[in-house]
């Protein structure tokens, strides 16, 4: 039994108040074999997969985190859809009504969605599409690890890996990394392994208090410290804060009907832009297009934020969800896009200089080892439904590279991937980066009551995204 780390179960807890799934779309073509044979598949490959292999188990009271225990696959984990037109609109409708739906991770964390005979698919073959989405809890995953997981799913070759570790997963395997309670408990019926988890929860609650207090005492110090060296320009400042646009104000948050997304598969070759990253490139065309639609609404703004997770360098803290989100000026006062761009990626160096800073770890640590039922009582208060006057960003970009376009599903290859980040009381406007082989997709998820006109808005960003690949070839030109 491998207990939660204190982040992931922030994630798990929070899924009950809000949506917060990992959505991770991987478009194939379609080879035309039975699907209960990419059942069956499904079900002998999980087994090799260790992150597959696991649901999570609550104690009374939330003495302690909760632990991942064994979960074999279930037949309903794979879910067929048949739409009134298998085409690519409809597949992105029924994608928003996916985006509205959440996994119990203590039942099952994971869904896989098929959708097949897709006409109309971006990247087309030579025949029809299968359009497949991997449905993650975040508690089990964040957006780098969400993508091994599926290549694993994916992979030509069976994970042979991971056979061990999913063997061995409910004792703390690799695949399942996070504090174990003991391996004679492990012996004990469920039941009577509940009870000495309790127990032993119980026990280490004084000490938990006290690491808490003491650690505390630390993050105040190097809290201190580090605005002391920002103060002497050792370090860089944090972000800036933004006042809330049309597309932050309070929407249909607990609506599961209010999610649309849309997709930009474009070659990967395009996105190369005088030699900034593709997260460069693509928050440079959301400034644009960003700034652009709210003109259009008649809610222009003096400037633009945009938050981009960043994945932290090593698991500092036995975590599955390890990262940071860094808040960054669009710049949208600079008209020329590639001095934008390089304005873009010089703020987004800052931010993560400062957030790969040890003196920010120590926050961390406290919250490591905050008693579960502080930490439970903080996540069940928090105000996800308050617009603040500042805020970090006004939309999300979140990039992922997912490695090479060497998987199939049921013998048929892989055309491209996608992703849509959640979106919640602040964000009602967020933005996927998912590179696969040759091709990057840039995924658009938006509450309808925020973003009406999603086509507009993906024109606008489509049209962007052309501009700055126009100045690009002009430039190296």
């Amino acid at each position: 039994m491998s207990t939660l780390a204190a982040q992931d179960a922030t994630m798990y807890w929070l899924s009950s108040r809000t949506r917060n799934d990992l959505f991770l779309l991987y478009c194939f073509d379609d080879s035309g074999r039975p699907s209960a044979e990419l059942r069956e598949f499904v079900a002998r490959r999980s087994a090799r997969i260790a992150d597959l292999r696991v649901r999570l188990r609550e104690l009374p009271g939330d003495l302690d985190y909760p632990s991942w225990v064994r979960g074999d696959f279930r037949a309903e984990q794979f879910v067929e859809h048949f739409l009134p037109e298998a085409n690519w609109p409809g597949v992105c409708t029924a994608l928003g009504k996916l985006l509205g739906t959440g996994v119990d991770a203590a039942v099952r964390p994971w869904r896989l969605h098929v959708f097949r005979g897709i006409d109309g698919a971006p990247r087309g073959g030579s025949g029809p599409a299968m359009v497949v989405v991997l449905q993650l809890s975040h508690a089990l995953a964040d957006g780098r690890r969400g993508a091994a997981i599926a290549r694993a799913l994916f992979a030509e070759s069976d994970p042979v890996e991971s056979v061990a570790a999913a063997s061995d997963s409910v004792a703390g395997a690799p695949g399942i990394r996070g504090r174990r309670i003991g391996t004679a408990a492990m012996e004990l019926a469920p039941g009577d392994a509940m009870q000495v988890h309790s127990a032993l929860a119980l026990l280490r609650m004084p000490l938990r208090f006290v690491r808490t207090v003491v650690l505390g005492y630390r993050a105040f110090r190097a809290q201190r410290e580090l605005a002391e060296l920002t103060t002497a320009g050792r370090i860089p400042e944090p972000g800036p804060g933004f006042p809330p646009s049309l597309v932050n104000r309070p929407g249909t948050l607990h609506d599961s009907d209010c999610h649309r997304v849309r997709m930009i598969v474009c070659d990967a070759e395009r996105m190369r832009f005088a030699g900034h990253t593709v997260t460069v490139v693509v928050l440079t065309a959301v400034s644009i297009a960003l700034d652009r639609y709210l003109s259009a609404r008649d809610e222009p703004v003096d400037r633009l934020g945009a938050q981009v997770p960043m994945a932290l360098s090593g698991n500092r803290i036995a975590a599955r969800n390890n990262y940071r989100s860094l808040g960054i000026d669009l710049f949208i006062d600079e008209p020329d896009p590639l001095v934008r761009a390089n304005k873009i990626a010089a703020a987004l160096a800052a931010r993560r200089i400062r957030a790969n800073h040890p003196l920010l770890t120590a926050q961390d640590r406290v919250t490591a080892v905050t008693p579960a039922p502080l930490l439970r009582r903080d996540v069940d208060r928090y105000p996800i439904d308050a617009v603040p006057d500042s805020i970090a960003g006004h939309t999300v970009v979140s990039s992922v590279h997912r490695g090479p376009a060497d998987l199939t599903f049921g013998g048929a290859p892989v055309r491209f991937t996608g992703g849509f980040p959640a979106i919640g009381s602040v964000m009602h406007l967020t933005h996927g980066v998912h590179g696969l082989g040759d091709t990057v997709t840039v995924s658009v998820h938006a509450d309808a009551a925020a973003v009406p006109d999603i086509d507009a808005y993906t024109e606008l960003l489509r049209a962007a995204l052309d501009e700055v690949f126009d100045c690009a070839r002009q430039t190296s030109g």
